[in-house]
């Protein structure tokens, strides 16, 4: 199980309560079950001496990236919403990088892409890592097979020992199977997958099967 160090940073993708909130208007299922996982993540990693960064999707009321506009998503994440604000259980203890604010797709928390043109423009997300001596990251968030997917193959690529946390990821799903298509992506990347809930229960487990004797 990778652990944090000071070379370390958990990435937060876009726990935000459009996404987040059953109530949201592109809810993910599951995703506020998250929550409270991630901030033990948080928590552990601050108690290391680890970065903590976080990305929020910061879309104008009109863009290409919205159906109503040409895109294929309903209006989320609108700037200064109820719905582009991060879950209010999440502990926020680090900068937040927000992404899509002048109209363009913001998948990846490192970079954003013209959806009329396609060109790629970075966040300042890579920088803040390289600046904090970052060479590892921890990957969680929503969704798994859109934004926490381009994050982390995002991370792969810039040379980033990447770790995505299962557990503590939630997939859209426009068509059955993507999230696991969008693990599978990530396995033949380079990317890590650690399903930290597992590890802890077989723990707790050996634990309890030692105490009975």
């Amino acid at each position: 199980m990778p652990g944090y160090t000071r070379s370390t940073a958990l990435i937060v993708v876009d726990v935000q309560n459009d996404f987040a909130d059953p109530g949201g208007s592109l809810s993910v299922k599951g995703g506020a079950e998250i929550v409270p996982g991630i901030n033990r993540e948080i928590e552990a990693a601050r108690a290391a001496g680890a970065h903590v960064a976080y990305t929020q999707d910061w879309h104008p009321q009109h863009t290409p990236h919205f159906a109503q506009d040409g895109g294929i998503w309903p209006v989320h994440c609108v700037q200064d919403t109820w719905g582009a604000s991060l879950h209010p259980d999440l502990t926020v203890d680090g900068p937040v990088v927000r992404k899509g604010s002048n109209g363009e797709d913001g998948y990846s928390g490192f970079t954003m892409r013209d959806p009329v043109t396609a060109a790629t423009a970075p966040t300042e997300l890579e920088g803040l890592l390289r600046d904090g001596g970052v060479t590892e990251v921890l990957v969680c968030g929503l969704a798994t097979d859109y934004c926490v997917n381009a994050t982390a193959q995002d991370a792969v690529r810039l040379g980033f020992g990447t770790t995505v946390l299962t557990n503590l990821i939630r997939a859209v799903e426009l068509q059955p199977g993507d999230g696991d298509k969008a693990l599978a992506e990530l396995r033949r990347a380079g990317a890590q997958l650690e399903d930290r809930a597992e590890k802890v229960a077989g723990r707790a487990g050996a634990g309890q099967v030692g105490s009975s004797r």
